[in-house]
């Protein structure tokens, strides 16, 4: 296929009640793992790009690993910039031919957070990219951006409507009670707040903060309203331990293909369990 707007896929996600993981890819093996699971499950997915290995590998060598690990694949994918704090590298996403962006002016005023991200939405409607914005702050974190607990806080619908009536965003991203991280203890969504802001702005919503979520949590929100959750912490941890378990066995293994090739067996198996969960598996031939 297999490059998909982000609008037309959670468009899809959302009239039909599951959600596209969108998980987040650090390496080649990284993204090899969400392809494999992804082609087995036979599931569209979002394959994310974060501040943190745009800092590290770079925003442009990470676009053209995925074009060319996914030229084969024939499930819908969908490649995501996400948390963008610049106007500027969110255009230069859009230039290098991103399928979906997200600009996160969260930490910004309500008038700068509209105003830049109605900038955004102008720029990638014209070219049928999907467009994220956020409102509301979401605790944790993710890509060395920090939000302590006592500055989170849950996203009323008064923000939601607000915000997408100001910046016509294609799918947004809501706090109900989710934090980026592993959780001390379960969390608690708002589930009905997250009804609440779904029927008013009438278009897809998104989770962050998906790893260790409860999953019955994670199906009450899909059938309210979730149509996107981000997935990242999780996969690290397994992509981890898999190499770990590798060097526990033997010390003296220093063959990267062996301890990374765990790593990815481990976060592919990872990532086909959240798809299945999230109830996109066999949905690939929706978009063929």
């Amino acid at each position: 296929m297999p490059f998909i707007s982000g609008t037309e896929l959670l468009k899809q996600a959302w009239q039909r009640k599951y959600a596209v993981g969108a998980f987040s890819a650090h390496n080649a093996e990284t993204i090899q793992a969400i392809l494999m699971a992804a082609e087995e499950e036979q599931s569209p997915v979002m394959i994310q790009i974060g501040q943190r290995v745009i800092h590290h590998i770079g925003l442009e060598a990470m676009k053209v690993m995925i074009d060319t690990l996914a030229k084969d694949v024939s499930v819908p994918v969908c490649i995501h910039l996400d948390h963008s704090r610049q106007y500027v590298q969110t255009i230069q996403a859009i230039q290098l031919g991103f399928q979906s962006v997200m600009f996160d002016g969260s930490a910004l005023s309500f008038e700068e957070n509209t105003a830049w991200t109605r900038k955004v939405v102008e720029v990638a409607r014209a070219l049928n990219i999907g467009s994220e914005g956020e409102i509301g702050k979401i605790g944790g974190t993710e890509d060395d951006i920090t939000v302590a607990e006592e500055d989170a806080m849950i996203t009323s619908v008064h923000e939601a409507v607000s915000f997408v009536e100001a910046t016509d965003v294609d799918y947004l991203a809501v706090s109900i009670g989710t934090a980026h991280g592993m959780y001390k203890k379960p969390p608690k969504l708002a589930l009905d707040r997250l009804k609440e802001i779904s029927e008013a702005v009438n278009r897809p919503i998104v989770l962050h903060g998906g790893s260790d979520v409860p999953d019955e949590q994670i199906r009450q929100a899909i059938a309210q309203g979730i149509a996107k959750i981000n997935v990242d912490t999780e996969l690290r941890q397994t992509f981890t331990l898999g190499m770990q378990d590798i060097l526990d066995a033997d010390r003296e293994e220093y063959h990267l293909a062996v301890s990374l090739g765990k790593g990815r067996e481990r976060m592919k198996l990872k990532v086909q369990e959240k798809i299945r969960l999230f109830g996109s598996a066999g949905k690939s031939k929706e978009f063929a």
